[in-house]
């Protein structure tokens, strides 16, 4: 039983540099502080917003308030909020880049391990 040739990614040295690119794994610290400054910021413009637009009858963001311990709709607690965000954030993203990079091992392991048996089952298969 012969198989199609392959196109061997060695071969390539650009599509190898493509491969290496688009499965290098991502930095856990530096996307947690990127997806915690934007949930800080968020955070922090939503509770500014809903007492600009209305301070009397703000959004219903003193729900937060049951997760971020002192967080109330106030420009006092702000800062309160912008903490727990970037914190709540950070875990997030520092969680995420470690989940992709652990299942990129894994499978990457896998698949050589694989090409691998592929190549000792062709050479045992000619003895």
């Amino acid at each position: 039983m012969t198989s199609a040739p392959h196109p061997s990614v060695e071969s390539d040295p650009e599509l190898e540099s493509q491969f290496e690119l688009a499965f290098a794994p991502l930095h856990k610290r530096c996307l947690g502080t990127a997806v915690g400054a934007v949930v800080a910021l968020a955070v922090a413009l939503a509770t500014a917003l809903s007492l600009l637009r209305a301070p009397d009858n703000p959004y219903p963001l003193e729900l937060l308030g049951n997760f971020f311990l002192g967080y109330e709709v106030s420009w006092g607690a702000l800062p309160v909020g912008a903490f727990w965000g970037f914190w709540l954030g950070f875990v997030v993203g520092w969680s995420f880049a470690f989940a992709r990079n652990l299942v990129l091992a894994i499978t990457s392991f896998v698949f050589r391990a694989r090409a691998e048996l592929e190549e000792s089952r062709g050479f045992l298969d000619h003895i």
